[in-house]
């Protein structure tokens, strides 16, 4: 069984992609405000929540239990509406050696999708692929796609 792996996962939403793309990548804070998964977040480190290299502590609800871990924000590409961060420590350092979200907008038609992508590597053999994650991001997708289309 190999240790390296990708998840993938595209969900239709029904808000603009400016928005979507404006709350990664400017308004991040806010997420905690938007999903019933999301508990807790706080800046640790860096200048603020979209400095490349910024630093943040999140307390999630993923597989029906509280998630502690850490987010590094890598990169962030306008023009492809691209964001990507390094996820750490807490409940991913006893699994996980390596786990990388991307985060990506996509303009399709009269429409958008919201493209998760989890590149992980498992620190052993008897870790399961993160699915509990990917259906973290994927159903808080939708509860953040309602909340956009309200504001």
């Amino acid at each position: 069984m190999a240790l390296k792996g990708i998840l993938s996962s595209e969900v239709g939403v029904h808000a603009s992609a400016s928005k979507w793309f404006n709350l990664f990548a400017k308004e991040l804070h806010k997420v905690q405000n938007t999903t019933d998964r999301v508990h807790k977040t706080r800046l640790l480190e860096g200048d603020d929540w979209h400095s490349i290299g910024s630093v943040k502590q999140w307390t999630d609800i993923v597989d029906g239990k509280e998630s502690h871990y850490k987010e590094r924000l890598d990169a962030i590409d306008e023009e492809n509406k691209t964001i990507i961060y390094t996820l750490f420590d807490g409940d991913f350092s006893k699994d996980y050696n390596i786990f990388k979200l991307l985060f990506q907008v996509i303009e399709k038609n009269n429409g958008a999708f919201i493209k998760w992508t989890i590149e992980y590597e498992k620190v052993n053999e008897n870790v399961e692929p993160p699915y509990g994650f990917m259906d973290h991001f994927t159903k808080s997708t939708k509860e953040i796609d309602v909340f956009l289309l309200k504001a």
